[in-house]
């Protein structure tokens, strides 16, 4: 036994394997992948806590009822009931023989009153026809002169009646007596037919527009008979007839 060479005992527990090329690889690799994992685990824990800054430590508390599930408050909103749909005939209801009707866009040549009576102008003759049991009557036939009628409205009381003449005048008529009340005329007044009225609702005025492009407001209480009447009011910026 070569007693220069040291003997190498198994036993020993402090000596380490002779190194080789391929443990060395793997100390190398185990060193490496360690480091990288520490690396991954250091990101994760940096956005932990990023996210956290977003995040509710604890659950948030259980919202309260104020009323308890099937309870009716007194001042919920009531539900709008639905309008009932409105049938709109497609073929009229009756058909009025209208003969010498005049064709013009700017006359008012027929009115409704509260009375349920229809008034129409056909040519210088004014008829009535009653809706309540279809009759007609004649009122009253404007003589060539004043003619012809270019416009009427019915006063709230279903009475009386102004009728818009194309000589520039407004005549007031009581339907009842058949009987004219005044002539409605002045000085600086219409200048062409009289082609729209319009009653106040106390029917104390009464508004006139004529194709001059002119309103005149006429006070009732002041018309007469006798003598002109003067209206109260006068509106000329408009800049079609009226």
């Amino acid at each position: 036994m070569n007693k220069g060479r040291e003997e190498v005992k198994d036993d020993d527990p402090k000596q380490e394997p002779p190194q080789t090329k391929t443990t060395e690889t793997e100390h190398y690799y185990q060193v490496v992948n360690k480091g990288t994992r520490e690396e991954q685990r250091l990101q994760i824990e940096e956005l932990d806590e990023w996210t956290r800054i977003l995040a509710f430590k604890n659950k948030p508390p259980t919202p309260v009822e104020l009323f308890p599930s099937g309870h009716t408050t007194s001042f919920a909103h009531p539900e709008k009931p639905l309008k009932p749909r409105r049938h709109i005939p497609q073929s009229s209801e009756r058909t009025l023989d209208a003969l010498d009707l005049m064709d013009d866009f700017y006359l008012n040549l027929l009115d409704w009153g509260s009375s349920n009576v229809l008034v129409i102008t056909l040519g210088n003759t004014f008829y009535f026809w009653d809706a309540s049991d279809s009759s007609t009557s004649e009122l009253v036939t404007i003589d060539d002169d004043n003619g012809p009628v270019t416009s009427m409205s019915w006063a709230l009381d279903g009475r009386h009646i102004a009728i818009g003449l194309n000589k520039s005048e407004v005549q007031l008529r009581d339907s009842a007596s058949n009987r004219q009340l005044c002539t409605l005329r002045a000085y600086k007044g219409h200048r062409q037919e009289v082609c729209g009225l319009k009653w106040s609702a106390s029917r104390q005025q009464l508004a006139s527009g004529g194709n001059d492009i002119l309103v005149h407001i006429w006070d009732m209480s002041k018309a007469s008979s006798n003598s002109p009447t003067q209206w109260i009011h006068r509106l000329e910026d408009h800049t079609y007839g009226i």
